[in-house]
């Protein structure tokens, strides 16, 4: 395995260990869309789990928006790696543009896919879904509250959720999507292009931006970033050490 392979897979490994993001008997559904993100995490998780000390599984599920994408690259990638694959149909796409006919769509598609994937990884046995964030997306996220509703929060790496009785974890959330785009392209993973015709044109991606600019003039700014977010004083993040997961 190429050496920044390895080093990409050991900054999922610290995530992991530090939040306490797997255990012993996790059946664990991770949501792929078809995009860089998503693959990359199941690319990943389908290399942990073959020395993992603890035993878990996962169950790759994409929940099909209904644009009639080419999904069959993903299909085979998981066939390839003998990766289980629930594809669930929906009605989401129709819904957020053709009925509800949504100015700004994103908010209620996001949580229609949220439900729906939720519902899904219970339906299949699922006690966590993961999902393919990484730092980029926590530090956009930090300033999307920041500037629109004042509150200096992210999300977390891995969260509770009473309503749907499920945990969300977060692997990739020490590596930046430029540490994904080049395990995407090493890798040679495969990427499905999304059909959403607001794809490209959200507030996200005037504040990515911003991030990508930032980073231009501070080189060390997503690394310190990070550890901003887990300094003691004030926490956004907390540490909880899993002993039986190693690198």
């Amino acid at each position: 395995m190429k050496n920044s392979t390895r080093v990409f897979l050991s900054e999922i490994k610290k995530a992991i260990i530090r939040h306490s993001l797997i255990v012993d008997g996790d059946i664990i559904g991770v949501g792929i869309s078809g995009g860089k993100d998503s693959i990359a995490l199941l690319y990943s998780l389908c290399d942990i789990i073959r020395s993992a000390p603890v035993r878990f599984k996962f169950i790759a599920i994409l929940i099909d928006l209904g644009w009639l994408s080419d999904l069959s690259p993903i299909v085979d990638f998981c066939q390839q790696k003998n990766i289980q694959l629930h594809i669930e149909p929906s009605d989401i796409a129709k819904i957020v543009f053709e009925i509800r006919e949504e100015k700004q769509p994103c908010s209620l598609c996001a949580k229609m896919r949220r439900g729906a994937l939720h519902n899904t990884a219970k339906m299949l046995g699922c006690n966590k879904v993961a999902l393919g964030h990484h730092l980029d997306d926590v530090i956009e996220t930090f300033f999307l509250n920041l500037i629109y509703t004042g509150q200096m929060k992210t999300f977390l790496p891995a969260i509770y959720l009473d309503r749907s009785d499920i945990t969300l974890i977060r692997p990739m959330i020490y590596v930046t999507e430029d540490d994904v785009v080049n395990l995407v392209g090493r890798e040679n993973l495969p990427v499905v292009s999304s059909n959403c015709p607001v794809d490209g044109k959200t507030k996200r991606e005037e504040i990515k931006s911003t991030v990508a600019l930032l980073a231009s003039h501070y080189p060390d700014f997503r690394s310190r970033f990070l550890t901003a977010l887990k300094r003691p004083e004030n926490p956004l993040w907390t540490d909880s050490v899993n002993n039986n997961f190693i690198l």
